[in-house]
């Protein structure tokens, strides 16, 4: 047996709070669960998946469920790289450090509302949360003016391009589509700045930690799991990116709408629209914390369910590919946490 399943299982045995425990803390709160393997192929592996764990310390034992820290909101930044300074809200100039200031400056102090009825370790609802977690990812932006960002904002599946590379810009982000007040649906009033936003046209995210300055083990798994997942996703029949598909032709919601009730109903539609679609994009993020469990992946539906996955190797991929991107369901060994995945009464993360 290879050191890599014989970790994986002494953790689903041995610790009280993963494998069957994980599964009916799940099915208890009402999360889409599934029971399969997390592995679909055979020990030894049988179908040349690169095992990269088995070379490098991964973290084998520890109990992966809570290593999430709760957010409101997660932004991915264009950078068109996949490797960055250690701490990308540091770097003297950018957008994330600038948005970090803008956060600091404009966002609440307050501490998010205690709920009565707390969810189980490592599930958490956004709208119960209050943090902004900023990543840099490696989609490149749309616009021809260097100066300007294109940024995904999650877990509201939205795309906002034209964003200056000022503190000026990053507080106009901030009012914009970030401030905790608001919702998916962002600032209907009239806007000043000449930010363009639109649905991220996909029917699921796969982000991938690749911080290699922040950590080398993420790096090695992030090239391995892209190729594998996109390997398994077109054998699907699903469309495969792995750069946002520029939307600047196309005609963005504050173009279309003239009202707040108009906005909402375009985006709803637009975003029970997608997962039929079956397209898939793969993007390379910096350090969302956890890199002792690479790979971490997360990957977001459209509704705005997010889910952590750690050690994930490309023996996991057919798995996470068949029972989470087209199920809609979450594998236990193998998660680490997520945002907005309680949903009574349905049966898939895509369910609405």
């Amino acid at each position: 047996m290879s050191s890599s399943l014989a970790g994986k299982l002494r953790a689903f045995v041995f610790n009280p709070h993963n494998g069957p425990k994980v599964y009916q803390d799940l099915k208890a709160a009402d999360v889409p669960v599934t029971t399969a393997e997390c592995r679909s192929c055979a020990d030894p592996c049988d179908q040349d998946h690169d095992d990269f764990s088995s070379r490098l310390d991964i973290d084998l034992d520890s109990d992966m469920i809570g290593s999430v820290k709760p957010y409101r909101r997660q932004v991915v930044i264009s950078t068109g790289q996949t490797d960055w300074e250690k701490e990308v809200t540091e770097v003297e100039g950018t957008l994330a450090a600038l948005l970090m200031t803008a956060n600091s400056s404009l966002g609440t102090s307050k501490k998010p509302k205690s709920i009565n009825d707390p969810l189980p370790s490592g599930l958490f609802s956004h709208t119960n949360a209050g943090r902004l977690a900023i990543l840099n990812g490696s989609h490149r932006p749309f616009s021809r003016d260097e100066s300007e960002e294109t940024v995904i904002v999650l877990p509201d599946f939205m795309v906002v391009s034209g964003v200056p590379r000022t503190l000026a810009g990053a507080e106009a982000l901030w009012k914009a589509a970030l401030d905790p007040a608001l919702d998916r649906v962002g600032v209907t009033t009239t806007r000043s700045d000449n930010l363009s936003t639109w649905v991220l046209p996909y029917s699921c995210l796969i982000l991938l930690c690749s911080h290699k300055r922040r950590d080398k083990r993420c790096a090695i798994a992030a090239p391995m799991l892209e190729k594998t997942f996109q390997q398994y996703l077109e054998r699907e029949g699903w469309e495969v990116h792995t750069d946002l598909h520029d939307l600047t032709s196309e005609p963005s919601l504050e173009s279309q709408v003239t009202s707040t009730t108009e906005k909402e109903q375009l985006i709803e539609t637009q975003l029970k629209s997608l997962h039929a679609e079956h397209k898939a994009l793969i993007l390379k993020n910096s350090h969302v914390g956890g890199h002792k469990f690479a790979g971490n992946c997360i990957i977001y539906t459209p509704r705005g369910a997010g889910v952590w996955y750690g050690r994930v190797t490309p023996h996991e991929v057919e798995s996470i590919v068949k029972h989470t991107i087209i199920d809609g369901q979450v594998l236990p060994t193998i998660f680490r946490g997520g945002v907005d995945l309680a949903c009574r009464g349905k049966k898939t993360l895509y369910d609405w």
